[in-house]
């Protein structure tokens, strides 16, 4: 809309002759920039929580999209950060107390086989002695102390190694594995949080270009008109272009309004003219320049209005 009012009152300023304004002030309109809001991915509308004319403001939504899909993947996201976080802290701590305690018992077991084989290989060594028992039996119990040796050293091991806590690389890589498990569930949480979309700005619903049941992508679902954004745009002849500068106040009235107060926001630095010409002394005169004010209380008036804008 911007273009094609300023072409046809460019063309229509150019049409007017000499340097003068029209009479009774400068011809021009009320235009506003329009906020586009469209979701940040695609999904189908399952609610539209705002009417057309309504008041919003930032941070209210706006419309929210499916988000059953997005829900599982956070719940998985979320379930690999517990299970990251239980191993890292299994490789920090070492076994738990109960997996100890199981491998302290056999451990007491073995020892005390220990002590029953070394009686059992000094009886067979004193009958060995008297000639009672051949000498198979006394090399058969001195086999049975050795192994009791060996389960009572094997079980100590045991017991140390499960206190330790785990290697430097194994922790290493437990860490970075519970830092990505991390990233994931924020990543997923966010994605999961877009399916709600909120007005970025104060201001009035313009247009909603989709229904609850629709899909949704990239296209804006709802136009806002931001609060105070209205301004009003006129063209000043080429003679007047030199007069103007950015922050002087301008009177902009329209049909059925007071005059309202306007300060100059935007001054063109090139002119506009239909079709083309060669800038003569008297090409000059048909020359306008695009000006942009900025209302102070644009009160109930709407973009495309007509305005008349005085110095």
């Amino acid at each position: 809309m911007n273009t094609f009012f300023a072409g046809i009152l460019a063309a229509l300023m150019a049409l007017l002759p000499g340097s003068a304004p029209v009479e009774g002030g400068y011809i021009g309109y009320l235009e506003a920039d329009y906020v586009y809001v469209a979701p940040a991915s695609g999904g189908r509308i399952v609610d539209i929580a705002v009417e057309e004319g309504a008041s919003v403001t930032a941070g209210q939504v706006l419309f929210t999209l499916d988000a059953r899909q997005h829900q599982a993947l956070l719940d998985a996201a979320e379930a690999r950060v517990a299970s990251a976080e239980a191993t890292l802290d299994n490789l920090v701590t070492g076994s738990r107390a109960q997996e100890i305690d199981v491998i302290q018992a056999a451990l007491g077991k073995a020892q005390s086989d220990l002590v029953l084989a070394r009686s059992n290989l000094a009886r067979s060594e004193k009958l060995l002695a008297a000639g009672t028992v051949p000498e198979v039996r006394v090399e058969q119990d001195r086999a049975a102390l050795n192994a009791a040796h060996a389960q009572v050293d094997q079980l100590a091991a045991q017991i140390g190694v499960a206190k330790l806590p785990a290697r430097n690389a194994q922790q290493l890589a437990a860490e970075a594995n519970l830092t990505a498990a991390r990233a994931d569930a924020h990543r997923a949480a966010l994605d999961f949080a877009d399916r709600q979309t909120t007005s970025p700005v104060d201001g009035l619903v313009d247009r909603l270009f989709f229904s609850a049941g629709e899909m949704a992508g990239g296209a804006p679902v709802v136009t806002i008109l931001p609060a105070g954004a209205l301004k009003a745009r006129f063209f000043v002849p080429e003679s007047d272009r030199a007069g103007l500068a950015l922050g002087d106040e301008v009177q902009v009235g329209c049909d059925g309004c007071a005059a309202m107060r306007a300060t100059i926001s935007y001054l063109a630095q090139t002119p506009q003219t239909t079709p083309p010409v060669i800038y003569s002394r008297e090409e000059r005169g048909r020359l306008v320049y695009l000006v942009e004010a900025e209302l102070a209380a644009p009160g109930t008036l709407q973009p495309g209005q007509p305005v008349t804008v005085t110095r």
